[in-house]
């Protein structure tokens, strides 16, 4: 039993707390309607915070150096998955251009190729 994942973090007193799901990018928050917030989650540098300084609770919670994400919109906190890579842009790794612009890095030319000639002069 103590090896299950918990399905939600511990909540602080003036934050709402969640786990971000692999790559998510966008807020799941739903206001009292029920319509997404679907703000963009942005890393966010709690000790640099001045307001967060008055308050303290998410430093006390989680350290000086933790990796926390918030809402750009309704301020909810996302904490990354056991399965999210640490350290990574909340975008992803990214991926190759499917048109093939993806553009090859500079090798110098053969030795003895026109090319190398011109480089030369």
């Amino acid at each position: 039993m103590a090896d299950q994942v918990q399905d939600s973090p511990r909540q602080l007193p003036k934050h709402k707390v969640k786990f971000k799901t692999p790559l998510q990018r966008a807020c799941s928050e739903k206001d009292e309607k029920g319509k997404l917030c679907n703000g963009h989650l942005k890393r966010w540098y709690y000790t640099a915070d001045v307001i967060e300084q008055s308050c303290g609770d998410v430093r006390e919670a989680y350290g000086d150096n933790s990796e926390v994400y918030r809402c750009e919109h309704c301020k909810t906190l996302y904490l990354p998955g056991p399965e999210e890579p640490r350290g990574k842009n909340v975008a992803g790794v990214g991926k190759l251009s499917v048109f093939g612009l993806t553009v090859a890095p500079k090798t110098p030319p053969p030795a003895g190729s026109p090319a190398a000639a011109e480089s030369k002069e």
